[in-house]
């Protein structure tokens, strides 16, 4: 039985959960984090020592970092579904989910967080406009990528669309100005029609 640890309204957490529902993965969750707490009681330590979400359980077998997750459930599960074989088509599509790690995490917990996780009278607005400026750049850069592909991962969903997929359901629905972005609307539109996608991902943000 695969377990994942996490509440199911983080980003990352829905990275993990999106790909158990693609493969058609049986799983149970266990709420910790945010409201739910545990993150730094001895139980959740000895299983993710950074105190983190999303924790995998399988057996005795522990994992953590989300896309590492992913990573490792799309080749155990997902051979030529969302695990690609051919070499190169799988490292184009893994540049996407660290692509989303390296450069969105930042300006995205800081529009994110200020916006949605804030009291408005506590809101930094030029932190947040900041972060929803430099989110809508990247987000630029994500659809000239896209224009002559229907996915991040080729012709077909992959991996590579999974981490991109969950940050940009939350960019999609923020209250903020977002330009024209006609490439990534068609992809993240298909996204909205995939059952996984509006199980775990299209649950609203909080």
């Amino acid at each position: 039985m695969v377990t994942v640890w996490g509440r199911n309204n983080s980003t990352n957490v829905k990275k993990v959960l999106w790909c158990l529902e693609e493969l058609n993965v049986s799983y149970e969750r266990i709420d910790v984090g945010g409201q739910y707490g545990k993150l730094n009681e001895p139980l959740y330590r000895s299983l993710n020592p950074n105190g983190l979400i999303p924790c995998l359980q399988e057996e005795d077998f522990i994992l953590w970092e989300s896309n590492t997750i992913v990573r490792y459930l799309a080749a155990k599960y997902g051979e030529d579904t969302l695990y690609l074989s051919d070499t190169r088509a799988r490292a184009s599509a893994e540049k996407w989910m660290d692509w989303v790690t390296s450069g969105m995490s930042v300006p995205f917990k800081a529009a994110f967080i200020g916006l949605v996780r804030t009291p408005p009278d506590q809101q930094d607005k030029a932190k947040i406009a900041e972060g929803v400026e430099q989110l809508n750049a990247l987000m630029t850069i994500a659809d000239s990528a896209i224009k002559d592909q229907p996915y991040f991962s080729g012709d077909k969903f992959g991996i590579g669309d999974i981490p991109l997929g969950c940050f940009a359901y939350a960019w999609f629905n923020m209250p903020i100005v977002r330009p024209e972005l006609p490439h990534l609307q068609r992809w993240y539109h298909s996204l909205t029609q995939r059952a996984a996608f509006q199980k775990v991902i299209a649950i609203g943000i909080s």
